[in-house]
């Protein structure tokens, strides 16, 4: 069910509704059945697994806090956990990726390929909602937390529907103790929650999937685009990424938020980052945080030797690359990352210098948004191959702004989707930078006197309405993330 669909605008309403009118007894019952009825809506079968995981990693909590004074046996029920998890993620994610891997190696040596590949569908969201279910296992393994013993508080937990198929990935220390308790309707909550909403809407209709009309042609003709369109194009596809996992994950908080339950920030301006690494602390923070703790810090993180710590760092980026698709333009989008992780590390610790101020401070940004930009066009492109013939079209063909304004025009996205996708961009570099200063506009709406307060939530709605859904060249979009 997607956020930007009429079912989830009859959905979500029902189930506010609902929770808030049932007796305290039954109300978790069913807000996880309507959890489990928004995942089951894309496909029920594969809502068996998600509660296959949820029972292995129920039960595995249970067994190592019973056995918490047994190092060997909390090892093993780890072990098992992890092995039936990561088996499913596996067999339905990377199964063929790692078939090709083995025939492109077998064709080297000139032996029999594997001919037998797995079709199976890619459950919506497993990526998501294995690594939350991981992360609790962890959190009780290091006692951190204790096992939860309430099947239906565990469910929840992991099946919560706002932040199910695409995150964030939230941990047990912040959701789990939230979904255990009875919450009461609070109007502050339903007004919060409906501006975050807003903006998640406008940031999916009026920026992503506008910039997706020109990103979608020219990635798949990019051969035939002059130079000026290819860089526009990579870096409407950033801007593509960003506001459609960042509408996603603000319509997912503000969801909650009229539930009663606070979702982690899940991006913090990451296009006004100084570095790669710094980008990395705004980007993904749930993502990036599970790694951090539950892979860079049991590797050694920077304790150990720096070059054994860049090892990790490069780890560590391209499990994450991986981790985001079966395809080596994911990899080597992940590698990117590192590499550039690595030498600010490798800076950092031999203590060279940069000087802050901001001019240098200017040109670090844009140094790291040039970059972001380039590690973006292999996220987007086919394959490898592909990406790395759409870079060296962007040097090789025409810089003629002529040339640009005529091609432009033909495409389907043309000049009339240009003005309302440049006046949004600018509004969210605009409120982006606020937030980055501590300012949070779009909270600040609610602290409006009522009369302007609706004047600005009903101006972001007719916005929406006219330059989003009914905007020229429009065509609904799935989330892009709901593919890891």
């Amino acid at each position: 069910m997607l956020f930007n669909s009429l079912n989830y605008l009859i959905f979500l309403p029902l189930v506010v509704i609902l929770y808030f009118t049932l007796p305290a007894k039954i109300k978790k019952i069913f807000l996880l059945m309507a959890s489990f009825f928004f995942y089951g809506f894309w496909n029920v079968k594969y809502l068996l697994l998600m509660i296959l995981s949820i029972g292995v990693t129920f039960y595995t909590g249970i067994y190592i806090d019973e056995n918490s004074k047994i190092l060997s046996k909390k090892k093993l029920a780890v072990f098992i956990c992890f092995f039936i998890n990561l088996g499913i993620l596996f067999l339905f994610k990377y199964a063929n990726f790692f078939i090709d891997l083995v025939n492109s190696l077998t064709s080297l040596l000139s032996l029999r390929p594997i001919e037998s590949k797995f079709s199976f569908l890619l459950p919506v969201g497993i990526s998501f909602y294995t690594f939350q279910a991981l992360g609790y296992t962890l959190d009780v393994y290091r006692n951190e937390i204790p096992a939860e013993r309430n099947f239906i508080n565990y469910a929840l937990f992991v099946s919560f529907f706002p932040q199910l198929v695409a995150g964030p990935i939230e941990r047990s220390k912040n959701l789990l103790g939230q979904v255990k308790v009875i919450h009461k309707f609070k109007y502050e909550n339903l007004l919060r929650g409906f501006i975050l909403i807003l903006w998640g809407f406008f940031l999916k209709l009026l920026i992503a999937d506008r910039a997706a009309i020109l990103v979608n042609e020219v990635f798949e003709n990019y051969h035939t685009f002059n130079s000026l369109i290819l860089l526009l194009t990579a870096i409407f596809f950033t801007f593509q990424i960003y506001c459609d996992f960042y509408s996603y994950s603000i319509i997912a908080q503000g969801s909650a938020k009229i539930l009663g339950i606070d979702l982690m920030d899940n991006f913090k301006e990451p296009f006004l980052s100084k570095s790669i690494a710094e980008f990395w602390h705004r980007w993904h923070i749930s993502l990036s945080t599970w790694f951090r703790d539950y892979l860079y810090i049991p590797l050694g993180g920077n304790r150990t030797r720096l070059f054994r710590n860049l090892i990790n760092i490069l780890i560590v980026f391209l499990v994450s690359g991986l981790w985001h698709g079966a395809n080596m333009t994911f990899v080597l989008w992940g590698l990117i990352h590192g590499i550039f992780n690595s030498l600010e590390t490798f800076i950092t610790k031999k203590n060279i210098k940069i000087p802050e101020n901001f001019l240098t401070n200017f040109f670090r940004r844009i140094l790291t948004f040039i970059i972001v930009v380039f590690a973006f066009i292999f996220f987007r492109a086919e394959n490898i191959h592909d990406g790395l013939n759409f870079i060296g079209n962007i040097f090789a063909k025409s810089f003629d702004y002529e040339i640009f304004l005529r091609e432009l025009s033909k495409t389907d996205f043309g000049f009339i989707n240009l003005y309302p996708l440049l006046i949004s961009l600018a509004l969210l570099f605009f409120i982006d930078i606020f937030k980055y200063n501590g300012i949070n506009l779009i909270l600040k709406v609610e602290k409006l006197i009522l009369p302007f307060r609706w004047i600005v939530l009903l101006l972001m709605i007719f916005t929406i309405l006219i330059f989003g859904v009914y905007g020229p060249g429009f065509s609904e979009s799935q989330f892009i993330y709901f593919q890891f």
